[in-house]
């Protein structure tokens, strides 16, 4: 039995071709490339991060740093705001995430359900969101004065919750589960929730990790709703935005008293920005391996069809 098995394997095995080898030798070569092409600015930004400014000034941004030096972290970190500012942006986040997650994949799920008579007229509604908009005033009035979410960290955590993009994503997904599944939940006697937590639920973990890092990287990367609703009386702010305002201070610093009180080499501007785009990246780039695997297959969703 086992000599079958093996003999099996064996033929099983597709035997490739000289070309197909070139072919396939090619691209790993193309990808390796592109790879190396891909990584070779973030290790730029981390050696820049620990070069001086006079040796950034002088010679430019460096791969491997010359003039060790820890200032630009020092003066990112010195004052203990960005530690309270990581802590709120890992919150929200996390809360951001689970609950879009779950807004998400009910909602394309729902929009997937035959018997669901409104589903064509919601999914237009949705699909028309994406493609218009009233614009920044509208929207900045009906946050503040309709909702009242001026300085209120839901003005931040709210808009990006759900996008039609991502809807219109997981719709795609749960287009591919057999309806014949939500069936015999029904004869089972389930309810609506209970197929769907039971037995939709655990088949949607490629589209659920994928979803999941847009919307992990949405929230991580946010400032702009920071800009418009959380003003000074805020003493938190999203991480993004802190970095965004202390490079803001560097560079006012560095206008105000260059040439007078101190030189330009003695102000960590250049190192400061790559220091900001270490701490802002860093988590991300180390959480993207943990899903990589599904997002692979996620992301294909519909692309093939049969």
């Amino acid at each position: 039995m086992k000599i079958k098995m093996k003999n099996t394997e064996k033929n099983s095995k597709v035997k490739l071709g000289v070309t197909d080898r070139i072919i396939r030798g090619f691209g790993y070569i193309f990808v390796t490339i592109y790879a190396l092409a891909c990584i070779f600015p973030f290790l730029i930004i981390v050696g820049s991060s620990f070069t001086s400014e006079e040796v950034i000034r002088a010679e430019g941004v460096q791969l491997i740093p010359k003039d060790l030096t820890l200032m630009a972290y020092e003066m990112v970190t010195k004052s203990g705001g960005i530690w309270k500012s990581y802590v709120l942006t890992i919150i929200i986040t996390g809360v951001g995430t689970v609950i879009g997650l779950m807004i998400i994949a009910m909602t394309g799920y729902a929009l997937q359900r035959k018997d669901f008579p409104f589903r064509n007229v919601i999914s237009f509604y949705i699909y028309f969101t994406s493609l218009f908009s009233a614009g920044l005033a509208p929207y900045y009035l009906l946050m503040t004065q309709t909702y009242k979410l001026k300085d209120n960290y839901l003005a931040v955590l709210l808009p990006l919750m759900m996008s039609p993009w991502l809807i219109i994503l997981m719709k795609n997904f749960v287009k591919a589960i057999p309806h014949e599944i939500t069936e015999s939940g029904k004869i089972d006697g389930a309810g609506d929730m209970t197929i769907f937590i039971k037995l939709i639920f655990p088949m949607l973990k490629p589209a659920l990790a994928t979803i999941g890092l847009f919307l992990a990287l949405g929230y991580w990367n946010e400032w702009y709703q920071s800009s418009l609703f959380l003003s000074s009386r805020v003493d938190v702010k999203p991480l993004q935005y802190t970095l965004y305002e202390v490079v803001n201070k560097m560079d006012a610093l560095k206008n105000s008293v260059a040439g007078q009180y101190v030189s330009l080499a003695d102000i960590p501007t250049e190192s400061v920005k790559m220091a900001n785009a270490v701490l802002a990246t860093g988590p991300i780039v180390l959480f993207y391996p943990f899903v990589q695997k599904y997002f692979i297959s996620g992301i294909t969703v519909g692309a093939v069809k049969g």
